[in-house]
């Protein structure tokens, strides 16, 4: 099982480089399966481009520093 608070020292990791763009993410949830389920807040929260930065760009650095991630999902998505 991954480690909630591991995934939460990774996201503050990325943070900064959301908010520098005006937009944030806020940890909600690590299922079972260990996917991890994120808010996107500000600029992020609208963006065209939200959808492949948290793929591209959240997601990868989570499995690049916790393989056992399976994926990161936004829960304000439509």
């Amino acid at each position: 099982m991954v480690d909630v608070n591991k995934v939460k020292e990774v996201l503050d990791e990325i943070r900064p480089m959301l908010q520098n763009d005006g937009g944030d993410l806020e940890f909600v949830e690590l299922k079972a399966d260990n996917t991890v389920i994120v808010k996107l807040r500000g600029a992020c929260a609208g963006c065209p481009g939200a959808r492949m930065t948290l793929k591209m760009g959240v997601e990868r650095h989570l499995k690049s520093k916790i393989p056992d991630v399976k994926a990161v999902e936004a829960v304000n998505f439509n």
